[in-house]
């Protein structure tokens, strides 16, 4: 049978996916993202740093009370949130941003982190103002929530900006959430065990169906158990590496401080070598790594236990901090220090190069692979999980609580698609979907500002009035 029209049709869609990531999604997300970030910071009077210590208090639990509203605590909601970010984009997203802008797409990740971290505060507190309480007692809420509670100021368009949003959100927990991560497994499971990808498709979707079907409070026990474990273990055997690589840290940190703002000459394999393709790249990466702006993590933070909206939304601008900041930091100067990503390798494997490279200094080489797979299925696996769950608050929006459950199966079957797919393809699509969830989200976010200063000005209010503020 001649399947050459399938690699026509392929390569035709690729090209016109790279097409609109290039001249369309790519240049909304930098005119819109990294702007709006700056408005609210100055806007809140860099409330992400100056209330941070209250933050921690609050994840500690100090302010938990199991009679407030909500399906699960703020910690829960947290590290629900953070699977669903802390993924591929952790380990594969950062060796992509540096193959194809280079070395300064790092810093450009670090500054979307940084005025995305009010971005998450901002939208969560909103999606935690505009939750709805369902007939099971459970709670749905997110962008399309407060995007439909604009009704009064633009009329019909705010249906349609929030009908948009949960569309796209559907489409990108099939790609962001799924397929991208899948895809990354399957990959990792090839190279490093020769395990066949639908062999490894098969057993992902298997597991991913075990647990999704459980809800969000099966989906939280396991991400308040997996998520912490799996960062503390990566960031510690990075940092082993950057130690012992300690004389390269500081012409890293030049490295990419000065290629932020000049690009670097191809060499080897390294493509990126124009300023704009470094600063995109590494504002698209940022973006996939911690979904700042992007609206998604708000539907898991809607649910938290809290009489007070903003107190979640300060939770929530942690997750850039600790995804990119430091997660995403430390696979970078792995990269950067050990030489890998001068290597040409792409996606993964430049990743792995990075570790085996290290720990091939104390004799520990050959068992990089497998540490670096192993972080990869936790994190990965931990996402598939996550995003399901953002799904299907997308979807019993757009159609009720009825699809939910049809949804599950769907979704699963794009873990199996995601799994044997083509690399390239996969994150073309990934890169797209996102923007058309983050442009809507960032257009509600704008409308709302007066909303959003009302509500931090009332939550302070009320701590210092009952002496309760740290």
């Amino acid at each position: 049978m001649d399947l050459n029209w399938m690699d026509s049709f392929l390569q035709a869609l690729q090209s016109g996916i790279d097409w609109y990531n290039s001249y369309i999604g790519g240049v909304l997300i930098i005119v819109l993202l990294i702007p709006v970030g700056i408005f609210f910071t100055i806007k809140l009077k860099l409330l992400q740093l100056t209330r941070i210590r209250h933050t921690f208090r609050i994840i500690a639990g100090k302010y938990d009370n199991k009679k407030d509203k909500g399906d699960v605590n703020h910690f829960k909601a947290l590290t629900t949130a953070l699977s669903a970010t802390v993924g591929t984009g952790n380990i594969v997203g950062v060796s992509l941003a540096i193959l194809y802008g280079g070395p300064g797409a790092i810093f450009w990740m670090w500054v979307t982190a940084f005025f995305g971290m009010m971005l998450k505060l901002v939208e969560n507190t909103l999606a935690v103002k505009y939750r709805v309480i369902n007939s099971d007692g459970t709670v749905s809420g997110g962008p399309m929530y407060y995007l439909k509670a604009l009704k009064p100021k633009i009329g019909k368009s705010a249906t349609v900006l929030a009908t948009v949003f949960a569309i796209a959100a559907v489409l990108c927990s099939l790609g962001t959430g799924n397929m991208a991560q899948s895809n990354s497994m399957a990959e990792a499971l090839l190279d490093t065990y020769q395990i066949p990808k639908l062999v490894s498709a098969l057993v992902i979707t298997g597991f991913v169906l075990l647990i999704v079907v459980g809800g969000l409070k099966r989906i939280a026990n396991v991400t308040s158990r997996l998520v912490p474990i799996m960062a503390v273990f990566y960031v510690l055997l990075s940092l082993l590496i950057i130690g012992m690589n300690y004389d390269q840290i500081l012409p890293a940190f030049g490295l990419i401080f000065r290629d932020a703002f000049t690009g670097t000459a191809a060499t080897g394999g390294f493509i990126g070598s124009a300023f704009i393709m470094t600063m995109l790249m590494g504002v698209r990466r940022g973006l996939f790594s911690n979904e700042a702006g992007q609206g998604s993590s708000a539907m898991a933070h809607a649910a938290a236990k809290t009489e007070y909206p903003v107190r979640e939304g300060l939770v929530a601008s942690i997750e850039p901090l600790v995804d990119t900041i430091i997660i995403c930091t430390m696979t970078a100067l792995v990269i950067i220090t050990t030489g890998a990503w001068k290597s040409g390798e792409e996606g993964v494997r430049m990743t792995l190069l990075g570790f085996e490279t290290g720990l091939a200094k104390i004799q520990m080489g050959q068992i990089a692979k497998h540490i670096v797979t192993l972080g990869l299925m936790l994190f990965a696996f931990s996402t598939i999980v996550s995003w399901s769950y953002y799904g299907t608050r997308a979807v019993q929006y757009l159609i009720g609580e009825k699809a939910i459950k049809p949804y599950y199966y769907f979704y699963s079957l794009f873990v199996l698609l995601g799994a044997v797919g083509g690399l390239d393809l996969v994150w073309s699509f990934v890169d797209m979907v996102i923007t058309f969830m983050t442009i809507p989200n960032l257009i509600g976010l704008i409308l709302l500002a007066p909303v959003m200063k009302r509500e931090v000005d009332k939550y302070f209010t009320a701590m210092k009035e009952t002496k309760t503020l740290y």
